[in-house]
């Protein structure tokens, strides 16, 4: 049982290891990142999975996931200005920025499951339907290294021009704005100012000297189970 975990343990991080060698930062004994030559550095963030990006400069990730609140959201239903919007009439939007979640399956009217982003069309407080504005899957990534802001877009699909545009930009704020002129069938612009949308900052990554020892623990049981 000890060799078996040692070696599942071990491959792990192996791959962990080998993951950062790929991308070309060195792992050292500083649980923090190596730093690079400020001329020599690399520019972009290089998308991980749907939620996390890697800094190609090596200065750490960034995990959208602490964006969310406890209900795994950034927004929930939150009004966002709609231009010639009907009287009495007012559109809601949810995001959730890792998490695919469903509105109201039982509705009548409802095209949001599984998606990242939903509108909420109310007419005189009552929901008149819900309306897919975006999905995780096939996200893009852009990185704008000059303004520290990370652009990430949920398209409905491929071609669609209906989509949820989030720029989350790293500042010690915390702010979340909207389109000031937004209509059907566009994309929907979010600003989000946070320092969780900074490098490491709410959830650092690192490969440290404790995985490297426990690496080398782990070799040495093999050797011994083996020999």
């Amino acid at each position: 049982a000890c060799f078996l975990w040692c070696y599942t343990t071990m491959r792990h991080h192996l791959v962990v290891l080998t993951f950062y060698a790929s991308l070309g930062i060195t792992v050292s004994s500083s649980p923090s990142l190596p730093s690079v030559p400020l001329g020599k550095r690399k520019h972009g963030c290089i998308k991980v999975d749907l939620c996390k990006c890697i800094m190609q400069d090596g200065s750490g990730v960034i995990d959208l996931e602490a964006l969310e609140n406890t209900e795994g959201f950034l927004e929930r239903f939150k009004r966002v200005p709609f231009e010639d919007a009907p009287r009495d009439t007012e559109v809601l939007v949810s995001v959730s920025p890792c998490h695919p979640f469903s509105e109201r399956e039982d509705f009548a009217v409802t095209d949001c499951t599984d998606v990242a982003a939903c509108l909420i069309v109310r007419h005189k407080k009552y929901t008149n339907h819900y309306v897919n504005y975006g999905r995780h899957k096939g996200n893009k990534f852009q990185y704008n290294d000059t303004m520290k802001v990370l652009t990430v877009t949920y398209s409905v699909y491929a071609s669609s021009e209906a989509k949820t545009v989030v720029h989350y930009q790293c500042s010690p704020n915390h702010s979340i704005s909207y389109s000031q002129r937004f209509q059907d069938n566009v994309p929907l612009q979010i600003w989000v100012e946070s320092p969780c949308a900074c490098p490491n900052a709410c959830a650092p990554v690192s490969v440290g000297p404790g995985p490297i020892f426990l690496v080398i623990l782990c070799l040495s049981a093999a050797a011994y189970f083996v020999l």
